[in-house]
C-alpha cells in the first residue's frame, strides 16, 4: 500500500517565496552572476517554482506526479512560444507575461527546466522524507 507525501503547506509556500526571489534576483542581478548562471538559474528556478505550485495544490502527490506535472508544463509554456498571435505577444510584452509566458523557443530552456525540476525533486525528497517513486 502506497504511503502518501507528508507535505507542509507552509514549507512548500516558503519554497516558492524563495524560489520566486531567487529568480528574480537571477534576472536584476545577474551582471554580478558568472555568465552561464545569470543565462540559466533562472529558468531552472522558473520549473522548480512550477514544481512548488504544483505540490502546494496537490500536497499527497507522489514526488514523481509533481515532478511530471511541472515538466509537462514548463515544455508547454516554451513550446507555445513558437505560437505568434497579436493577443498572445501583447500578453508577452509586459514584465508579467515575460516572466510567466517567456519571450521565444530556445533549446536550451528545455535542458533548463529539466535542471529545475530534477532540483525540485532533490529538495522535497528531503523535504517530505518521500522517495521518488512515492512510496
Amino acid at each position: 500500500m502506497r504511503t502518501p507525501a507528508k507535505r507542509s503547506r507552509a514549507v512548500y509556500a516558503a519554497l516558492l517565496v524563495a524560489t520566486v526571489l531567487l529568480g528574480l534576483g537571477s534576472r536584476r542581478y545577474g551582471d554580478a552572476l558568472p555568465p552561464f548562471v545569470a543565462r540559466y538559474v533562472g529558468d531552472a528556478l522558473w520549473a522548480t517554482m512550477v514544481m512548488w505550485l504544483h505540490a502546494l495544490a496537490w500536497p499527497r502527490a507522489t514526488t514523481a506526479r509533481l515532478a511530471l506535472g511541472a515538466l509537462a508544463i514548463a515544455y508547454a509554456v516554451e513550446l507555445s512560444q513558437l505560437y505568434r498571435a497579436p493577443l498572445i505577444d501583447a500578453m508577452r510584452a509586459s514584465r508579467v507575461g515575460a516572466l510567466v509566458l517567456g519571450q521565444g523557443f530556445l533549446w536550451s530552456d528545455l535542458v533548463c527546466y529539466a535542471a529545475g525540476v530534477a532540483i525540485g525533486v532533490i529538495v522535497d525528497i528531503a523535504a517530505s522524507g518521500t522517495r521518488a517513486a512515492g512510496t
